[in-house]
């Protein structure tokens, strides 16, 4: 007799996902069966709110912006819950009439294109979709009065519903009242963070375009804080943002940057640059505006990092504020719904013009570094004081002053006998105790002592200054190399006998595969074995070195590059490291001709006020502020 099988149920888990299955087909099936239907126009612009007004920060964005390009003077912004229950903007802008008012909240209604050309775009907005955004997802309020009118008038939005306008009181301008935001879309009030993060990113959106307006007077208040307010700066350009960023970033920012300006092919870069031991953990302070819009650019970013390479470890951070003014033709803005990005017509050019810009202010910078670590210094030794915190040296204007006179190129007058790889320059200036007190007048004075076998203390005309005799050292030996590099390569000193290392063989084939360009950087390396390499030569100026350790090191930095890029792509973190092993060492004695052989050459080697990886080489203070530790003053 023929039986029938009966199909096993299976496990309870495949019966569900039998059933998933299943319903995945129905639904298919169902979508296969509907016919294409516009949306309503709520939840049209429930959609597009999603894209332009993703958190408070965003919503107070686009209102500032549109105040700005009112004319507004004055911008006053109010927060409570960090915008979420309440954000008021006002400002005595231009104003709107009865009829603007209800063109304004329509979706892509503008003032801004009069020409309708997306090409040249000149005001911060230009797409008409954040007052019907904003209107789609919560309580909007809008009273405006034009000027030289008397009567001002106020619409609503609420979660996209529009009602009539009415007469209202208020000055010339426009006040914008959003409350309970996302009250229509409650499922996004789960996705944003607590009211201080969010306030935190809604005064920094505002701060943002402050620092590109200085001419316009801000102020920010949040509920039970008190109010942030930034003056309408005057003077020109320059003395203008430097004052408005000074207030916004502090005062040591403006003690410690570069003027930024350079122009290429039409296109004008202005700002300031914080010098590299002026720096920061992550990228939270680098502001870059492209013809006064704030962007965040991944060209503008890497260009920034590329400036830096050379001066700051991966981990560390310069503090920048830089103004590309470019023709609106040759920059697209019209990338995204928030503005934020940006595409460059010719990317490469503007990425040269601010990598050349800020390399030159570095480089002009000479020796110089921040000015904050000798009050921190000062701090350490004060009762109550903060023990142990980054150092950075002071560098005063007189200071910079002095070493334009005293630099110049190793074994110039006034110099003296150079360490192993500083160069060899006479040492008949600081054999007698004449000549040494004669270096009290150089920038870094004469040396007076070492102490515990790390710090150079040297004496100047008016103070005192300690060194970091490795750190110092290690920047020396770095820009010898890649000048010696750039002009003849670097010379090579034969091993007598050539030093094994053991790697592994990994290690060893990443350094084997590179041998033409590590020869090029002075080190020539053969196989030996499985998993290891003979070193028969090394760069000449790096002195008595510790090989196994410098081949280590080199084969790491080596695996961290891209294997696709050259070495000489990526000299500063080689050259870096070979610094690093060839240079004078903590702990190691000097006499008082190597100290001040040391102090000459870093006043006639740019960038020498910081080590490779932005940390100061020495801290100089001033005998006035000396004597106040001691109540002298």
């Amino acid at each position: 007799m023929h039986t029938t099988p009966i199909p096993d149920a299976g496990a309870p888990g495949e019966v569900a996902a039998a059933a998933r299955r299943g319903s995945q087909d129905s639904r298919r099936a169902t979508a296969r069966g509907r016919t294409i239907r516009r949306l309503p126009e709520t939840l049209v612009n429930r959609i597009a709110a999603g894209e332009v007004i993703e958190r408070p920060a965003a919503a107070v964005k686009e209102l500032v912006e549109n105040a700005i390009d009112a004319g507004a003077t004055r911008i006053d912004v109010a927060l409570r819950d960090g915008g979420v229950s309440l954000i008021t903007v006002l400002d005595d802008g231009q104003g709107m009439a009865r009829e603007e008012l209800v063109l304004a909240i329509e979706r892509h209604a503008t003032s801004k294109l009069p020409e309708d050309d997306l090409s040249q775009i000149d005001t911060l907005g230009f797409r008409g979709e954040a007052l019907p955004s904003i209107g789609a997802v919560s309580r909007l309020a809008i009273t405006s009065r034009p000027r030289g009118q008397e009567q001002a008038w106020r619409i609503e939005v609420i979660g996209g519903r529009v009602a009539e306008p009415v007469p209202a009181g208020l000055n010339p301008g426009t006040q914008v009242a959003v409350r309970d935001l996302f009250f229509a879309t409650p499922a996004r009030l789960k996705f944003l963070k607590e009211p201080r993060t969010e306030l935190a990113h809604a005064v920094d959106a505002v701060e943002r375009l402050a620092m590109a307006h200085p001419a316009i007077a801000f102020s920010i208040a949040e509920e039970g804080r008190p109010a942030r307010r930034y003056a309408a700066a005057a003077g020109d350009l320059f003395d203008a943002r430097l004052s408005r960023l000074s207030a916004i970033l502090g005062r040591d920012f403006a003690a410690n940057a570069l003027k930024i300006e350079a122009e290429r092919a039409g296109m004008r870069l202005l700002g300031h640059a914080g010098v590299p031991t002026f720096n920061r953990a992550t990228a939270q302070q680098q502001y870059l505006f492209v013809n006064g819009r704030p962007v965040r650019d991944r060209l503008l970013g890497g260009a920034v990092r590329a400036a830096y390479q050379d001066f700051l470890a991966r981990d560390r951070h310069p503090v920048v504020a830089l103004f590309l003014e470019i023709d609106p033709r040759m920059v697209d803005v019209n990338v995204h719904p928030a503005k934020a990005e940006v595409r460059f017509r010719d990317s490469g050019v503007v990425r040269g013009l601010i990598v050349g810009a800020l390399r030159q202010a570095l480089m002009a910078a000479g020796h110089q570094a921040s000015t904050t670590v000798a009050g921190q210094a000062l701090n350490a030794f004060r009762p109550g004081g903060p023990i142990g915190g980054a150092a950075v040296m002071h560098a005063s204007g007189a200071l910079r002053e002095e070493l334009a006179q005293w630099q110049g190129p190793p074994g110039a007058p006034g110099s003296a006998p150079a360490l192993p790889g500083l160069g060899t320059v006479p040492a008949a200036n600081v054999a007698a105790p004449a000549a040494d007190e004669r270096m009290l007048a150089f920038p870094l004075g004469a040396a007076r002592a070492q102490l515990h076998g790390t710090y150079i203390l040297a004496q100047t005309a008016d103070g005192i200054v300690i060194v970091d005799q490795h750190a110092a050292h290690e920047r020396l030996v770095y820009e010898r190399m890649k000048r010696a590099l750039a002009e003849s390569g670097v010379a090579r000193q034969v091993l007598l006998i050539p030093e094994v290392v053991e790697l592994g063989e990994a290690a060893a084939e990443r350094l084997l595969a590179r041998l033409g360009e590590l020869k090029e950087l002075g080190l020539v390396i053969d196989r030996f074995g499985r998993g290891a390499v003979a070193v028969r030569e090394v760069p000449a100026l790096l002195g008595k070195v510790d090989v196994k350790g410098l081949v280590r090191d080199l084969a790491e930095e080596i695996a961290e590059l891209d294997g696709h890029l050259a070495l000489k792509e990526k000299l500063e973190e080689v050259c870096g490291t070979m610094a690093c092993h060839g240079s004078v060492r903590a702990g190691r004695a000097l006499n008082a001709e190597e100290m001040n052989a040391l102090l000459r050459q870093m006043e006639a080697t740019p960038h020498s006020g910081q080590c490779n990886h932005g940390r100061p080489t020495y801290v100089a203070l001033k005998l006035a502020d000396i004597e106040r530790l001691f109540g002298r003053r």
